[in-house]
Parts: structure tokens; sequence; C-alpha cells
């Protein structure tokens, strides 16, 4: 790219609108995550339709291994896109270049060490993370293909990141949607037409996974800021460093989810046996909860990670008062998402619900009561999350693992171990908006302080 498209790129992550800006960035990257949702959601639906509600409890015992490799994926990606749009602030596009080299040699490493452990542990993880010897034979059946994906997947999703933090969330869009709607196509086809089950969902998803990597991969030529080099992949220990330390927070996130999903199908699985429902219910309605849930997950923390490179550029080249107007732009906007998506799972549970083709009277009771309860508070969840990828985007890691833990690790796990002991299996549920409370009052307390540091430095 000549330098003069180059500066014009800079200009206007600087200059521009926000409004504009945040459309620009933030539409492609919401699409993004949504499509990248999708992938469960739509095996769930077909696999709900098609095996029932065993299937869906199985391929939740195995969502714990995928979360945790997105987190690893994560850690790469959001860490080399944070900090290649600082440096992109800072005029220093060298060093941006080498981040983006590190975290792809990382990630190939990284896939392949989740693919050998996956399959060298998969019974014992499958047991820890919940199974139940009515759905252990058929979540190994899953997991045994969905493993091959792992190594794909992983750079998929991180080369998404960096893409977006180039100034092309349309590319990064392209690549998620055509392998989620590759996957849509293929699903009811293996599952139906050539009765594979859990198998033919499974083969699936891991088809649409190389597609996206396929499709990311290729935008190593197209770079808008840099111009890439085979160099670049050599491993540089103080540019690694500073790439994990910055993406830390996005992991830690993952691994905060990981924990919740498997503590959660435990104590399910204990309390679960010692209800009406039994242990399969629960385990296959909270993950049905969690994965529709994803589906808001991803428009707000689409709607912040598209303003990360605005606050990283911003945040580099010292214009402290536009990273705030951008903060606050995306509060805005993320909370609004979180007040619809509040409104539809407390008023339209019962469609939503019959969309994965369950007529178990148990199940959909419980299911019901799991959006309204587990859900209750998640009109806050714009302002939580909007506010950790701030502080990661502005090179405060510390801050964004501190709101992390306390939303997804301090908070929720100890309290849906306490409760259930009072209440049952409900105890469960009720842990999500016990923590949630939480978490928004040290959210609070954070970026407040956060922001009276930015009131001074403004000019």
């Amino acid at each position: 790219m000549s330098e003069k498209s180059i500066k014009i790129s800079e200009s206007y992550i600087e200059n521009e609108k926000l409004s504009k800006l945040i459309m620009k960035f933030s539409i492609p990257c919401v699409l993004a995550m949504v499509v990248n949702a999708l992938y469960s959601i739509v095996d769930q639906i077909f696999i709900g339709q098609g095996v029932g509600y065993i299937g869906n409890a199985a391929t939740n015992i195995t969502f714990p291994f995928v979360v945790l490799a997105l987190g690893f994926s994560l850690l790469l990606g959001d860490g080399a896109a944070a900090f290649y749009s600082i440096k992109l602030g800072e005029k220093n596009k060298e060093e941006g270049a080498k981040a983006i080299g590190n975290a792809i040699s990382l990630m190939v490493l990284l896939g392949l060490i989740f693919l050998v452990i996956g399959y060298i542990f998969m019974e014992k993880l499958l047991w820890s993370f919940g199974a139940t010897s009515t759905n252990i034979s058929i979540a190994l059946d899953y997991m045994r293909i969905i493993l091959i994906g792992f190594p794909f997947m992983i750079l998929a999703a991180g080369l998404n990141s960096i893409i977006r933090a180039d100034g092309s969330p349309e590319y990064s869009m392209l690549a998620m949607i055509v392998g989620a709607v590759v996957n849509i196509v293929l699903n009811p086809i293996f599952i139906f037409h050539f009765g594979m089950g859990v198998k033919g969902s499974a083969i699936a998803t891991v088809i649409g996974q190389i597609l996206s990597f396929t499709i990311s991969l290729m935008y190593i030529n197209k770079f808008k800021n840099i111009k890439f080099k085979r160099e670049y992949l050599k491993l540089d220990v103080k540019v690694s460093k500073t790439i994990m330390i910055l993406g830390v927070s996005s992991l830690i996130t993952q691994v905060a989810v990981t924990a919740i999903i498997i503590v959660s199908n435990n104590m399910l699985k204990v309390y679960g046996a010692q209800s009406i429902y039994g242990s399969d219910i629960p385990i296959s309605a909270i993950g049905i909860v969690m994965k529709v849930n994803e589906l808001l997950l991803g428009v707000v923390i689409g709607i912040a990670i598209g303003g990360q490179p605005i606050l990283g550029y911003n945040y580099g080249a010292k214009n402290f008062k536009r990273v705030k107007d951008t903060y606050f732009m995306l509060i805005k906007i993320a909370t609004v998402v979180s007040v619809i998506g509040f409104i539809v799972f407390q008023f339209f549970t019962q469609s939503i619900i019959n969309l994965f083709g369950q007529n178990n009277a148990l199940y959909n009771e419980f299911a019901l009561k799991s959006f309204k309860i587990f859900l209750m508070l998640c009109m806050f969840i714009g302002f939580e999350l909007t506010s950790c990828v701030f502080f990661q985007a502005t090179g405060k890691p510390a801050k964004a693992m501190i709101l992390t833990l306390c939303k997804q690790t301090f908070f929720i796990v100890p309290i849906m171990i306490i409760l259930p002991k009072f209440l049952g299996v409900l105890g469960v549920l009720y842990a999500g908006p016990c923590a949630e409370i939480l978490s928004v009052i040290v959210t609070g307390i954070l970026i407040t302080s956060e922001l009276k540091k930015y009131s001074k430095l403004e000019v």
C-alpha cells in the first residue's frame, strides 16, 4: 500500500465523525461475532430436532474445551490487534507488523497443542466437564470430529481480530460469514439426509471453520498499513510477551466462561439428579441459554471491539478527548442492545425454546426458568463488556483483567457453588443475576477513576 493511502487511513481514524467511524468498524465486527455465535446455535438447533435434548446435553459437555481454545486464540489475536493499533498511532509500523507475525506463529503452535491434548485426554476431559453415563458416548462421537477443526478455528478467530485492526472489518466479516453459511447449509444435510446425528453436525462445523481460516489467511498479502514479510513470523520474546499482556483479558474472559460452564454442568449434574428434572435436562437447558446469550454477547462485544482500533489509535496519538467520546458513544449503543436482549429473553422465551425442537414438558419448564432467572440482569452487559474492551484497547490490561475476573470468576463461580446448597438446582440459575450486580459496582468504580485521569490529560 502507498504512503499516501496509509496517511489517508490514519487521518480517517483520527478525524472522521465518530458515529460514522464506529458504524464502519462495528457493524462488520458485530456481524462476524454473531455469525461466529451461530456456529454453536445452529448445531444445537439441528441436534435438538434430530437427536433430542440428550444430544444437546452431550455437545454442551464438549463446549468448555472449544471456549478455552478460542480464549487462547483471542489472547494472541486481540493482543496483537491492540498492540498493532497503538503502534499505528505512534507511527511505529515495524513493531506492529512484528506483533502480527509473532501472533500467527504462536497460533499455529497452539492449534497443534490443543489437537494433541484433546485426543490424548478426551474422555477424562469430558467426565470433568460434567458428562453423564447417558450422554458420554454421544459427547465422544462429537468431540473426536470437532477437534480436527481446532487449529483452523484458532487461526481464523485470531486473524479476524488482526484484520479488523488493520481497518478491514468487512473482510473479517466475509471470512466468518462464508464459514457459518456453509455450516448452516451442511448441518441439516448431514444430520437428516445422511442420518449422521451429532457426527454430521461436527463435520459441518469443521468444514465451515476450514473455509473461514482459508479466507482469513489470504489477507496476509492485503494489509493496508504494512507490507507483511515472512521474517515477521520469527518469534521475538519481547514482542510475544507484550502481545500476551495486552490480550490476557480476552483469554481470562474465555477461561472464566469455561470455568462457569464446567462448574454449572457439574452443579446441575449433582443437584439436578436430586430434583424432578434429572441431570441431562438442566445441562441441556443451560447450554441452550448460554449459547443463545452468545448472540447478545456477540453483538455487544462486536460493538466494543469494533471501537478498539479507534480507541487504540487515538490513545497512541494522545488524543484523550476523542478516546473518551468514543467510549461514551460505544456505551450508549451497547446499552440499547443489551436492553433489547433483556426484552427478548424475558418476553419471547418460549419462542426461542421452540427453535430447539423439544416437546418434553419438564425440559420446557426448566428452560423457561433458565432464561428468565439466569439472564434477569443482562441489560448491564453492554456497560461491563465495553468498559473491559476500553481498558484493553488503551493498554490497561490489568484493569481489563480485574473486570473480567470479577464478572466471570470471583463472583459467579463461588455463588454458583454456594446457592444450590440452599435453593437446590435453581441456585445455579440465581448465581447469574447475583454476580451481575456485584460486577456492575466494580466496573463503575474502575471506569470512573480512569475517566477522571483522562479529563486531566485532555488538551
